[in-house]
């Protein structure tokens, strides 16, 4: 069976396990905690030398990033994925693949500095971060947030037009990232929460909360580990 090597405190491992579990697809579930360093584990090097997830194991072929990894179970499983997910028509499927370009440096990125300023820093640095950096911060997040609605979603129930996609579930995951730490992505922005509820529904709610248990409790976690020290770095450049 398909091995999943996953961290749903991951926005794009939350994605990885999201998909298959909504259409149906087998895999077994290996966990893999981040914030203890299990990555870096000697067991974990034997799967991927990149050491980090997501990892897909599907018999002898390994592959990473989030992206990729949905591609793939999209079209080995065409003939029992409805055609919306990833569509076979080559303009649409270009919206779809449009999307999944644009997030890595926009609302994922942002939402992930959002998180880290807001999450890890505190956690890391032993202090609160400089309030001019978390509002930088957040201010960038709105701009992606901004194009997210004008550009992508515009006036259409999902992104790519009726029906959901790929590049909705990758969306939404990734707005529970800031969501996850108190920063509220759909205050006065009625459309996505329109948009949110359609998603929701399509995805089952039930599965959606139990996959974004871990990130909305994200903000009670107070202990400290060692591969935490290793972020100091990440998050002083975060400064610079």
């Amino acid at each position: 069976m398909m091995e999943l090597y996953l961290d749903l405190l991951s926005s794009p491992c939350r994605s990885v396990f999201l998909f298959p579990k909504v259409v149906g697809i087998p895999f077994e579930f290996k966990h893999v905690d981040l914030l203890s360093g299990q990555q870096h584990s000697e067991e974990f090097g034997k799967i991927s030398i990149v050491r980090k997830v997501p990892v897909m194991k599907d018999g002898s072929f390994i592959l990473t990033e989030s992206t990729a990894i949905l591609q793939y179970l999209a079209q080995k499983y065409s003939s029992s994925v409805a055609d919306h997910w990833y569509p076979a028509d080559l303009q649409q499927r270009a919206r779809v693949d449009e999307y999944l370009s644009w997030q890595h440096m926009n609302l994922r990125a942002h939402g992930t500095k959002v998180l880290l300023l807001k999450f890890m820093y505190p956690l890391v640095m032993d202090s609160e971060p400089p309030k001019e950096k978390v509002d930088a911060a957040v201010e960038d997040l709105n701009q992606s947030l901004k194009l997210l609605e004008e550009k992508f979603l515009q006036s259409k129930p999902f992104i790519i037009g009726e029906q959901i996609s790929l590049a909705d579930l990758v969306a939404i995951v990734e707005l529970m990232q800031p969501t996850g730490v108190g920063v509220d992505v759909f205050e006065g922005r009625p459309k996505l929460i329109a948009w949110r509820e359609r998603v929701k529904q399509v995805l089952g709610e039930e599965l959606f909360d139990e996959t974004h248990e871990k990130i909305m409790k994200a903000s009670s976690r107070k202990q400290r580990t060692p591969q935490m020290e290793m972020m100091k770095p990440r998050l002083q450049k975060l400064l610079g």
